[in-house]
């Protein structure tokens, strides 16, 4: 069996899990933190559209769930579908954000370290973003 190396990145938020759930699986807060992937976002005919820095891209997420499943599908051009587990649990009184980041054939070390740490840059700043704002 053939394997990718993995990264897992994870971050604790200050709020709970249905929250930061709610949050997050709404597309449209993407560009509030996702800052490193999405610069905007625009629903088109039931699909979502992400405007990155290399150009547009389809995302398509999984089903609303009670599980805390944020899955994601990110189609780069037809026929080339990037799978992102993500997962959002409670951890105490308040929650844990887990996304595992895989080190595709055509991705170099480098690159693996640098989408690392842009993933933790965005996973701090939805920390931020929903521990400094009361959302509901």
């Amino acid at each position: 069996m053939l394997t990718h190396p993995v990264r897992n990145i994870s971050v604790s938020i200050d709020c709970s899990a249905a929250r930061v759930y709610r949050f997050v699986s709404d597309p449209r807060n993407l560009p509030q933190w996702a800052t490193a992937f999405c610069k905007s976002v625009r629903e088109e005919q039931g699909d979502w559209i992400i405007s990155t820095p290399e150009g547009e891209v389809q995302i398509r997420f999984a089903a609303a769930n009670e599980l805390g499943v944020l899955d994601h599908v990110v189609m780069l051009a037809p026929g080339v579908e990037v799978h992102v587990p993500m997962r959002v649990i409670t951890n105490g009184a308040g929650s844990e954000v887990l996304f595992t980041l895989f080190q595709l054939p055509s991705m170099s070390a480098a690159k693996f370290a640098e989408d690392a740490g842009l993933v933790e840059r965005d996973l701090n700043t939805l920390k931020r973003v929903l521990e400094e704002n009361a959302v509901a």
